[in-house]
């Protein structure tokens, strides 16, 4: 993969792909340490590095959820002013791509709202490719989607991945290829057909994989059998949350773990089912293992709860994050090679 530092940006327009997928409408005016927020602040040392390394002009592009067509509500425009409190520089919008906009920042519009785009459609990746030199790619987040601005594109320009998509892809890649045991790994949220690769790939790693939220309900449904070293919890009665004695299990092989990696909560805790994941959250943090956590509803559930910070790396990746330590080759990362 190949990264910033191999490349000369001096004097040359970049463009970087950035995450932008965040909740919209749970922003405000000091909204910048939300936690959906994580994901623009991941932009800011390559901002920076760019603007020191001398670049003719940056423009931002990235996405907001899945569109069928243009929608207001969805526009990138939304971001323009908690970008400029998180990167201290003036970002000016773009609301098309054939109109060049003046000023040294410029954000486009969702590029969901422009054909070809999920089509990864190669017409499509020319027309940005008109508006630069160099190509960066920071939205580690879309790195499993093959996109025309995550994998067509590098592959027409000069290209390398950002500064945190770097961190991103070092710190997940420590996690698979040695990580310090005890390793115990925390899988919650649902969808089994998603989280059952992870589980599997995991499992011949980690020295125990304890699995929580949905799924242990659609493992029973679906009689399916682990390895001994997945544990899966026992639900409360209303089966919105791992049972206290699955709480003591798993606080228990967490006490002695020296890496920890969680994705997915243990309970609904958008409906106030919150002990589980709350006690392992503190269980985690006061085990002092190297720890790292991803996935949107985990984020947001310890950032909401003051304690994402306690955690020593945060993935910008749900699905993503899923698919690489599931062993999973990403396209957008195949495409920086």
């Amino acid at each position: 993969m190949k990264l910033l530092s191999d490349l000369d940006v001096s004097g040359k327009r970049v463009f970087v792909r950035a995450d932008l997928d965040v909740p919209v409408k749970e922003f405000t005016v000091k909204s910048s340490q939300y936690s959906g927020a994580t994901r623009l602040t991941n932009l800011k040392n390559t901002i920076d590095y760019l603007y020191k390394q001398g670049a003719s002009k940056i423009i931002i592009a990235g996405h907001i959820d899945r569109p069928e067509k243009p929608d207001p509500e969805l526009s990138t425009k939304q971001l323009r002013f908690i970008l400029e409190q998180i990167l201290l520089r003036s970002v000016y919008f773009a609301q098309n791509l054939e109109k060049q906009v003046e000023g040294y920042l410029v954000l486009l519009e969702n590029l969901r709202f422009f054909q070809g785009e999920e089509a990864n459609d190669t017409a499509f990746a020319v027309k940005l490719l008109s508006l630069a030199d160099i190509y960066v790619n920071e939205a580690f987040g879309n790195c499993h989607r093959n996109h025309a601005s995550m994998v067509a594109l590098p592959r027409l320009l000069p290209h390398a991945a950002g500064l945190h998509l770097a961190k991103e892809v070092d710190e997940l890649s420590k996690i698979l290829k040695g990580p310090q045991k005890p390793f115990v790994a925390i899988v919650g949220g649902a969808k089994i057909e998603t989280k059952l690769p992870l589980v599997e790939h995991l499992a011949k790693i980690a020295d125990f994989v304890l699995v929580g939220g949905e799924l242990p309900v659609e493992t029973k449904d679906k009689q399916m059998t682990f390895p001994q070293n997945v544990l899966v919890a026992s639900l409360t009665a209303d089966v919105k949350d791992i049972s206290d004695e699955s709480i003591y299990q798993f606080k228990e092989k967490i006490a002695n773990a020296r890496t920890v990696v969680w994705n997915g909560p243990l309970g609904l805790f958008e409906e106030g089912y919150n002990e589980g994941s709350r006690e392992i959250a503190g269980s985690v943090i006061d085990s002092g293992a190297y720890s790292v956590v991803g996935g949107g509803e985990t984020v947001e559930f310890l950032a909401k709860n003051n304690f994402l910070s306690k955690f020593s790396f945060v993935s910008s990746g749900g699905g993503a994050m899923l698919e690489f330590l599931s062993g999973k080759t990403l396209p957008a990362l195949k495409a920086l090679e």
